[in-house]
């Protein structure tokens, strides 16, 4: 089996799926072996929760979320230079981050920023509820996109240390280069729309695209099977 799946009629199109929802059904037709199987769905929030509930609803599998969250960049909120993982592990995208000539207070108060925005999403989406227990399990980790891939591979390094039988990533849309860097680090990667072009975007791979907020979360969060 290849270890990355794509759909190449969708390879380096743009606007190829109409929202969330549709990514997450047609990602779910690729994912049928893991149907009715004892694999895990973990969204990462906010955007990829209705992604994921979607594959774990067509898939009759039980789905949590992994609050992970990229380091913004100041003044670019959009884009990150690393990621806080959900212990607090902090991993940089250190070339990026040589060209962004930040003083090291200002890394250390987005970092600060960054954690406590994991500890507000771990307490409205998580509660007192406790992390699933991933030993031997199958799990698929699942965003509406990957930019950098550095959110994602700080889930991954989180889940690893879990001693799972598998680690999947599924997610409708990358560029080239980060499936390549997240590729050794996983067993498998689902990705509908690859593409190779130097300036890439999550949200061109979409149609309908918008801020995914607190209230869609829980609201998913609470229809869905979970442990």
């Amino acid at each position: 089996m290849d270890l990355v799946i794509e759909d190449e009629r969708l390879r380096d199109k743009t606007r190829v799926f109409d929202d969330r929802a549709q990514a997450g059904k047609l990602l779910a037709e690729r994912l049928s072996d893991y149907k009715a199987s004892d694999a895990i769905i973990l969204a990462i929030p906010a955007g990829g929760v209705p992604v994921a509930f979607e594959i774990a609803n067509a898939l009759g599998l039980m789905m949590d979320i992994i609050v992970v969250r990229k380091i913004q960049i100041p003044d670019n909120p959009e884009a990150g230079f690393g990621a806080v993982g959900p212990e607090g592990d902090v991993i940089f995208n250190e070339r990026l981050l040589s060209r962004l000539n930040l003083s090291q207070k200002e890394i250390e108060l987005q970092i600060e920023k960054t954690k406590r925005v994991l500890e507000e999403r771990n307490l409205k989406y998580r509660g007192k509820r406790p992390f699933p227990d991933l030993k031997n399990r199958v799990v698929i980790l699942v965003d509406d996109g990957l930019a950098s891939g550095y959110t994602m591979y700080e889930a991954v390094r989180f889940i690893k240390r879990k001693e799972p039988e598998k680690i999947i990533i599924a997610v409708p849309t990358a560029p080239r280069h980060t499936i390549d860097m997240l590729l050794p680090n996983v067993d498998e990667i689902y990705c509908l729309n690859i593409r190779s072009s130097y300036y890439f975007a999550v949200a061109d791979a979409y149609k309908i695209w918008y801020d995914v907020d607190d209230k869609e979360v829980i609201s998913l969060l609470n229809n869905i099977n979970q442990e």
